[in-house]
């Protein structure tokens, strides 16, 4: 994990929402993420729903296990076109976390422009959501 994973993703269930990793992943990266301990609500994989970025059904899904509408759900990925671009279209709010060779290389890309915020670490995030009062207001 990158340094800012647990405590960025714990101020952000701290303000009260609702923390979901979902990715294209295997199962047993599934399994050790949550083995983990990491302050989310829950994690989910693309093996474990049989569907994977950028299918709109994954999208889908983020937003159900999220239980928020598109508009007040914030998706955060590297790779825009398999990230930003598809959440955009599901009605997601979206952040290009620009992070990793990948994310760098990709990151002058019509579908990186799509992006609400460009980040480079999840502390960014949290500051966007939170705001400086600390209310949750994405």
């Amino acid at each position: 994990l990158y340094p800012d994973v647990r405590s960025a993703l714990g101020a952000l269930r701290a303000s009260g929402l609702r923390v979901v990793l979902a990715g294209n992943q295997s199962l047993r990266m599934g399994e050790l993420l949550r083995g983990m301990g990491l302050p989310v609500d829950a994690v989910a994989t693309s093996s474990g729903w049989g569907v994977v970025k950028p299918d709109p059904e994954f999208f889908r899904r983020v937003l159900e296990l999220g239980g928020a509408a598109p508009g007040d759900t914030v998706y955060v990925g590297d790779y825009p076109a398999f990230d930003i671009r598809p959440a955009k279209a599901a009605g997601l709010r979206a952040a290009h976390i620009r992070r990793g060779p990948w994310a760098y290389l990709w990151a002058d890309t019509a579908d990186a422009a799509m992006a609400d915020w460009r980040i480079d670490s999840l502390s960014e995030l949290v500051e966007i959501v939170t705001g400086p009062t600390g209310s949750s207001s994405p």
